[in-house]
């Protein structure tokens, strides 16, 4: 697998609905999320976050139209804290809004801000509701005076069909990362799966002439996502691994049998292939496909 150019580092969604030059594409996911009908692309004024200026900070979409300031965020994963990113990106957001307009923060007159609208679209493969409200008070211990509502839907294809019928980008994003995922399924080769899946793409779609003439970016950036997705999933193993060193020495093999055996019980749950799930649960191919018997899914 050829190495990861990191300026395709930022993910496929960002690129189709995050890109001045689909400046439609968002409008039209706009549209369906609120239910209105703007219909000028114009309208849009993005102003997503830049790590170079903002202490490496980075979110996936923002922008303002009329008197609202989407911010749009994308996970592969399930997150129940992305109410405390929304908030600190939320921060940094509305500070650059005020250098740029007349806000005037010592006025003795109310000044009007755009209000802020939250969304994260989710397309992991663990089940999640197809729409579900995230809220920040829910991090705090007790009452507080600060809160912050997301709200995710659940973007996976087949999921929230009113949705991907008013925005037909957004279904054929979802399309897309259904196909790549089962030609990854069945070829273990994730370069040669989106390129089979953006092959494989109508002719209608209206985002195909837009992919294939950003092949190798999207390729890239596919790859990225999938190596973010093995860190954390690394991460969290390990992270399992040393509770156990610090714990108690007795019994810690059979422990860690139990944890191994918890890990590839998640992943087959989740469609992940046998290969992968050998790598991080140190269980051996047999006892992953017993595994997977008693669970009812059905593996190749």
């Amino acid at each position: 697998m050829n190495e990861i150019n990191r300026e395709y580092k930022d993910r496929v969604f960002k690129f189709i609905f995050g890109n001045p030059t689909n400046k439609e594409w968002t409008l039209s996911l706009y549209n369906a999320v609120n239910g209105s009908a703007h219909r000028n692309p114009d309208d849009i004024r993005f102003n997503t976050l830049e790590d170079a200026v903002y202490m490496n900070m980075k979110n996936d979409v923002s922008f303002i139209i009329m008197s609202e300031m989407s911010l749009w965020e994308h996970q592969s994963t399930f997150n129940p804290n992305m109410p405390m990113r929304f908030f600190i990106y939320g921060g940094r957001l509305y500070e650059k809004h005020i250098a740029v307009s007349e806000y005037y923060r010592y006025s003795h007159h109310l000044q009007k801000v755009p209000k802020p609208h939250c969304i994260c679209f989710y397309n992991g493969r663990a089940e999640q509701p197809e729409r579900q409200v995230l809220k920040l008070s829910d991090a705090f211990c007790g009452d507080a005076d600060i809160e912050v509502k997301v709200t995710m839907l659940n973007i996976n294809y087949g999921k929230n069909r009113k949705l991907m019928e008013a925005c037909e980008p957004l279904r054929e994003y979802a399309w897309l990362v259904d196909a790549v995922r089962r030609y990854h399924h069945e070829v273990q080769d994730l370069e040669v799966a989106v390129d089979a899946a953006i092959r494989e793409m109508p002719d209608s779609f209206a985002i195909r002439p837009f992919l294939i003439g950003h092949q190798a970016e999207v390729r890239n950036m596919f790859i990225g996502t999938f190596d973010e997705e093995r860190e954390r999933e690394k991460g969290r193993l390990e992270a399992r691994r040393e509770g156990l060193q610090e714990g108690r020495k007795e019994g810690r093999l059979e422990a860690e049998k139990e944890l191994n055996e918890r890990v590839a019980t998640d992943m087959l749950k989740e469609g992940e292939p046998i290969p992968k799930i050998v790598k991080y649960s140190k269980l051996s191919e047999a006892a992953i496909r017993q595994i997977a018997k008693s669970l009812g899914v059905a593996v190749l």
